[in-house]
């Protein structure tokens, strides 16, 4: 049995365990984990590059790996206490970026500003508990390759964007995009798709 299943069975364990990761009721790691823990469990690729003013809310009990070549800009925030956040090679993640995992972006993908990810989703079901105290759901966020994210957009939880495609600024997107389309709109709904046998994006 791994530490990782131990502690989930062991509710006192765990809640110690997260009290010596990070400060309690807040979602960043203690600077001891960011300075001699988390440099040695997660990945970040040749030439890669996570600019100074970037907040790091990375855990080591959960996957981050930022791939060759790629770019957090400054102001971003990425936190994978709920979920691995995953970036491939050549991705440019833009100032102001929000990334809360689970969430797998592919290679070439290009994320304007002030956009957010968030993987996460809190209860609210019960009224008669604060939304705050409710027991979170995440549902995996997959953007494939060479796709451009616009800015001020918003891609909901457990969403896939498909290979090639667009989401044009300031969308809200709570479905699935498939792949060579572009979508636009709060919800955003596909406004083109690139036709093979004409070789051009038409109107959908």
């Amino acid at each position: 049995m791994s530490i990782k299943e131990k502690l989930k069975q062991n509710p006192g364990l765990k809640k110690l365990a997260l009290y010596l990761l990070m400060p309690r009721h807040q979602a960043r790691p203690r600077a001891w984990v960011r300075l001699f823990v988390n440099p040695f469990i997660h990945k970040k690729g040749k030439g890669s590059l996570i600019r100074r003013r970037t907040r790091m809310d990375v855990l080591p009990f959960n996957t981050f790996t930022l791939g060759d070549y790629s770019t957090i800009e400054d102001f971003a925030t990425v936190n994978n206490g709920m979920g691995a956040v995953v970036i491939g090679h050549h991705v440019r993640v833009g100032i102001g970026n929000v990334l809360i995992g689970p969430v797998r972006i592919g290679d070439n993908v290009i994320l304007a500003q002030n956009i957010v990810l968030s993987g996460l989703n809190h209860g609210y079901t019960d009224p008669n508990v604060p939304i705050a105290q409710q027991p979170c759901s995440t549902g995996e966020i997959v953007v494939e390759a060479d796709c451009w994210i616009g800015a001020n957009s918003v891609i909901t939880a457990g969403v896939t964007i498909g290979r090639h495609s667009v989401v044009a600024g300031g969308s809200v997107v709570t479905k699935n995009v498939p792949p060579y389309t572009i979508v636009a709109g709060n919800p955003a709904r596909p406004i083109r798709q690139y036709q093979p046998s004409s070789g051009t994006w038409e109107k959908i």
